[in-house]
């Protein structure tokens, strides 16, 4: 029996039932909700939003998404997608062009016709199963399948495929279970070998896990057995189709307005940034807001794992790291990419991400004269980033003195901003801290704002303020550079409430 097969069995099917007392009488009969036998509740698919494209009714998306069947189609349409399906790549591979999306669709719906016709009357089926059909084709020929409608979706943030048969999504901040689901394996590996091959990647069993992008900048990650034990997850984290501006974090409760003006001059005054949080917490999102502060005539080099960083700037050079190849060679690292950096005249240096030896790197450039440079780490709070900087620092260097490495740190950075996502599924800034000096071998951290949580309201939602914890000490900085910012903004509270 395959993993796949016992790991359904364990978590699908439904408990056993055990003896029953004789029935005496009529019984009302009691529906009785389904149960893993491991106790767990299930989880009952939840709603799916009808996402229109271009040149396709609003009413035929609908009916394509309605929930109350199931995702998957019936054996007789899996049957005929398949045959048309292949009759398509038989017939019509070599002339299709995948930017003619509109000619595409009239082949398929051609084809989905010439099918059915040739079919005795019984097997007719009803023109909302076409219109269903061709739509699953048309995602399977040019997209990505089922999960095209949820990348589509400006609700859902993050894509889950765990197996096959099983997808969750986060939508707002939530993680939900739909019931969307791939026709088997081989549909869910030609969707993943088309990912990675756009970008000149490869998984297989040598290579079992992966990291890419899709055209819109999406973060993707692979993993295939033989890691993976019930078969191939694929994990897409979507890239927001707006900018977000300083005004929509504001208008949602993101931050206040203090805190973005006083980090709008703090980037104008090249000061260095470190954007710390946790997992899906926002960094990478607020360096992109952070970017747009820098003034348009300088020079400016990213250096990503995955290019998502999108800024508006004219004069940018985006590098983007590189695995090795099959014969494991070629292989280039963002620590490489900083180094290249320093070469090519920068005025900033920013840095997706720092994980490894690329932060002392990184710390070096700071600190000879690519000031107003900025990168993201993952920490759980403002101080745990120096601890994380000072590990990563090691990994590069093991034989630098802890002191030498944390008077590097001081001298380098100048502004940690932490970022968090709270219990109800929002983004938020919850602390900005300068650094002031090294005291007993001890880097000191000055709070300037901070968010005061005060609990939960009755939908659930975080409640508390934004507090300004007084004047920070880069205020003459700021002033040496003509920024002069009201001493108000470090002392006000801005309430944020259950709207």
């Amino acid at each position: 029996m395959k993993l796949s097969e016992r790991f359904d069995r364990r978590y699908q099917q439904t408990p056993a039932t055990g003896p029953q007392a004789p029935v005496t009488g009529p019984q009302t009969p009691v529906t009785v909700p389904e149960t893993p036998v491991d106790g767990a509740p299930s989880i009952a698919p939840v709603e799916r939003r009808a996402v229109p494209r271009e040149g396709t009714s609003a009413q035929a998306v609908v009916e394509a998404l309605r929930t109350d069947g199931p995702a998957v189609l019936s054996p007789a349409l899996a049957a005929a997608k398949a045959e048309i399906h292949a009759d398509l790549l038989r017939r019509h591979a070599a002339a299709i062009d995948i930017t003619n999306r509109a000619g595409i669709r009239r082949l398929l719906l051609q084809l989905t016709d010439d099918h059915f016709r040739a079919k005795p009357p019984a097997a007719l089926v009803t023109a909302a199963d076409r219109e269903r059909l061709v739509e699953i084709l048309f995602d399977e020929v040019i997209g990505l399948g089922p999960l095209e409608a949820p990348l589509r979706d400006p609700d859902i943030t993050e894509i889950m495929v765990n197996r096959p048969e099983q997808i969750f999504v986060e939508r707002r901040g939530r993680i939900e279970l739909t019931n969307l689901a791939f026709e088997d394996e081989a549909s869910l590996r030609r969707v993943i070998d088309r990912i990675v091959s756009t970008i000149g990647r490869r998984v297989d069993e040598s290579e079992p896990m992966c990291d890419a992008r899709l055209k819109d900048g999406s973060r993707v990650n692979v993993v295939i057995p033989p890691v993976a034990i019930y078969g191939p997850c694929l994990t897409i984290r979507k890239f927001g189709r707006e900018v977000l501006t300083p005004e929509k974090i504001v208008a949602t409760g993101g931050s206040s307005e203090a805190i973005l003006e006083y980090l709008d001059a703090a980037v104008k005054t090249r000061l260095n940034i470190i954007v710390s949080g946790g997992t899906g917490s926002g960094k990478t999102t607020l360096l992109n807001v952070l970017s747009g502060f820098i003034p348009g005539d300088e020079r400016i080099v990213t250096c990503e794992d995955a290019a998502e960083l999108r800024l508006r700037q004219v004069h940018v050079i985006s590098l983007e790291s590189k695995p090795a190849n099959v014969e494991g060679k070629g292989q280039i690292m963002i620590r490489d990419l900083v180094r290249n950096s320093l070469r090519m005249r920068p005025d900033r240096i920013i840095v997706g991400e720092v994980r490894g030896g690329e932060a002392l790197d990184m710390l070096q450039a700071m600190n000879t004269g690519h000031d107003g440079s900025m990168t993201t780490v993952h920490a759980n709070t403002a101080r745990d980033a120096f601890s994380r900087l000072e590990t990563m620092v090691m990994m590069a260097s093991q034989h630098m003195p802890d002191k030498v490495i944390r008077q590097q740190l001081a001298s380098a950075i100048n502004l940690v901003v932490h970022v968090a996502r709270l219990s109800d599924g929002t983004r938020r800034i919850t602390g900005v801290s300068e650094v002031t000096r090294v005291v007993n071998e001890q880097i000191e951290m000055q709070d300037i704002f901070e968010f005061e949580r005060d609990g939960v309201s009755e939908r659930g939602k975080v409640v508390g303020r934004f507090r300004g914890l007084g004047t920070p000490p880069c205020v003459d900085r700021l002033r040496a550079w003509g920024i002069h910012l009201s001493k108000s903004i470090f002392s006000e509270v801005v309430e944020v409430q259950d709207k």
